[in-house]
């Protein structure tokens, strides 16, 4: 499977690109701040047609780029039906300061066509089935997709980082939330699968098992 990683122009956002292979249809991932021009450049290098782009949560580094890469390509956006709300106004996950961050005027419009996904959900897509996992914690509406099953990655969005969790003091997040769905839906993963981070670099699920302090923590407690 090709998979590309664009890094955002803020806050280290990871784009990923999946396909099959050069030549074929793919799906957009999490296109942040500042993706869209080396997006467009990466699909017509790699000679791919996007289906879909697929949201792992409404927060606006993840989002940024969603309506121009949608429009672009005359392709759905999907989303966790509890963050819909944020492709309607982006602003309401993030405290007064937010504004700030990403620039000076946000001329924001949502994609026209948003589907909705629901925990469990499966979706096949460009030759790829991507199974939702719905784990919220760092927002409501926050998941993880599933692909894969001899060797199998997730793309954790901001639940799961490479030795780090996602932060659950926005609004929307819940620690009580954040936990329940480490210890329901990341830890019962198999330690090979690889996961693919909403920021920084990938990793393993036996890697983050093994020194990952919060999942470290959740397992003994888990065990006691």
């Amino acid at each position: 499977m090709l998979i590309e990683t664009l890094v955002a122009d803020a806050f280290g956002t990871n784009c990923y690109v999946l396909a099959d292979g050069p030549g074929s249809e793919c799906v957009v991932v999490d296109p942040g701040i500042g993706i869209a021009p080396r997006l467009e450049e990466l699909l017509r290098d790699k000679r791919l047609k996007p289906v879909a782009v697929m949201l792992t949560h409404g927060h606006l580094d993840h989002t940024f780029s969603v309506t121009p890469v949608c429009g672009a390509n005359d392709v759905p956006a999907y989303i966790h039906a509890a963050d819909r709300h944020l492709l309607e106004d982006p602003m309401q996950g993030f405290g007064p300061g937010m504004m700030s961050l990403v620039g000076t005027g946000l001329d924001w419009t949502e994609p026209d066509d948003v589907a909705v996904l629901a925990d469990g959900g499966a979706l096949d897509l460009a030759g790829m089935t991507f199974t939702v996992d719905h784990a919220p914690g760092h927002t409501q509406g926050s998941a993880m997709f599933n692909i894969g099953a001899a060797d199998p990655f997730c793309l954790t969005g901001d639940v799961l980082f490479n030795n780090g969790i996602g932060r659950t003091d926005l609004p929307g997040g819940s620690e009580t939330q954040m936990s329940a769905s480490l210890v329901n839906k990341v830890l019962p993963k198999d330690d090979h699968t690889v996961i693919l981070p909403g920021h920084g670099p990938r990793s393993t699920i036996g890697a983050e098992r093994a020194g990952n302090a919060y999942l470290h923590h959740l397992v003994a407690a888990h065990r006691a």
